[in-house]
C-alpha cells in the first residue's frame, strides 16, 4: 500500500485498530467503539467503518455479536511444557497432561469424547504405529476446551491387538487418561511408556476443523503428530492433534547428556 493509500479512512481504521490489538492496548474480549463513534473519530462513514471491521474479522482479530457490537477476539491459551519430569508429575497426580497444565494456569480444562470406533490404519498411521496399512486400529476422537472455548481436536490411534477388549475401545472416558490404563500393573496392557516423538506442521484449517473449533477466517492451526513408545521401543499410540495456533504456546525441554568433548 502506498503512503497515499495509507491516508484513506478505511486503511487508517484497519491499521490503527490492528496495531492497538496486537500491542495489547485493546485486550481480548474488549468491546470496540461503536460504528458511529469510529466514524466520527476517523471522519468517515459507517459503511467504511463496517468494511474495516470486516477486514479485521477476516484477519481473526475481531468478532462481532448481533446487537452487541464488535469485540477483540478472546484468546484463552495454554502454555504446554513437554518434559519427562512434567509428564511423570502429572501422571502421579492422576491427571492427563493437558488438564493438569491448564489447571496449573488457573483455567478450566475440559475434554469431550466425540467418538470411539475401530477403523483401518492409513499409510501415515500404519508407518508410525509399525503395523501394516489397513490393519485395524481403535480411534478415540476428542475435543479439548479451555474455559468452555474449543482449542484443539485430537484423534488418538491404538493398535487393535493392544486396545480391543480394554476400556480404550469403549465409548467412555478413562480415569487418569489412556496412558494410566496402559501402564497400570493391575490392568490388561502393563506396558511402560518411555518417550514420545512430535512432528509439527502449521497450516490453514479445513472447513470441518474451522467449524469444530469456532475459528474466524485467517486463523491457522498447528497439526501435531505425536508417536508414543513403550520401554521396548514399540509404538503404543499415535496422536493427531489440530491445535488453534494462537491459543497454544509450546515449550520443549530436552536433557542432553554430557559425554565429554567431541
Amino acid at each position: 500500500m502506498s503512503e497515499q493509500g495509507q491516508s484513506f479512512p478505511y486503511q487508517r481504521i484497519v491499521d490503527g485498530l490492528r496495531a492497538e490489538i496486537l500491542a495489547g492496548t485493546r485486550g481480548p474480549g474488549e468491546r470496540l467503539p461503536s460504528e458511529n463513534d469510529l466514524a466520527q473519530a476517523y471522519e468517515t462513514s459507517r459503511p467504511t467503518v463496517r468494511r474495516a471491521l470486516a477486514r479485521l474479522k477476516a484477519e481473526g482479530l475481531v468478532i462481532t455479536e448481533q446487537g452487541k457490537g464488535a469485540f477483540v477476539r478472546p484468546k484463552p491459551h495454554v502454555r504446554l511444557l513437554l518434559t519427562g519430569s512434567s509428564y511423570r508429575k502429572h501422571r502421579t497426580l492422576g491427571l492427563p497432561g493437558f488438564n493438569a497444565q491448564v489447571l496449573e494456569q488457573g483455567q478450566a480444562p475440559k475434554q469431550e469424547l466425540l467418538s470411539v470406533r475401530v477403523g483401518n490404519a492409513s499409510q501415515e498411521v500404519a508407518m508410525r504405529l509399525d503395523i501394516n496399512e489397513g490393519s485395524p486400529v481403535v480411534i478415540r476422537q476428542r475435543l479439548f476446551l479451555i474455559d468452555s472455548q474449543p482449542v484443539a481436536l485430537c484423534d488418538s490411534y491404538y493398535p487393535a491387538d493392544m486396545a480391543e477388549g480394554t476400556a480404550i475401545a469403549q465409548d467412555r472416558r478413562i480415569k487418569g487418561g489412556v496412558h494410566a490404563l496402559i501402564e497400570s500393573q493391575s490392568g490388561p496392557i502393563k506396558r511402560n511408556i518411555s518417550r514420545s516423538v512430535d512432528e509439527l506442521v502449521a497450516r490453514m484449517p479445513t472447513p470441518v476443523e474451522s467449524k469444530a473449533l469456532g475459528l474466524s477466517p485467517g486463523v491457522p492451526v498447528v497439526r501435531i503428530l505425536r508417536t508414543v513408545f513403550d520401554s521396548d521401543e514399540q509404538p503404543v499410540e499415535l496422536q493427531e492433534t489440530i491445535a488453534v495456533a494462537d491459543r497454544h504456546e509450546f515449550r520443549y525441554e530436552v536433557a542432553m547428556a554430557d559425554d565429554g568433548p567431541h
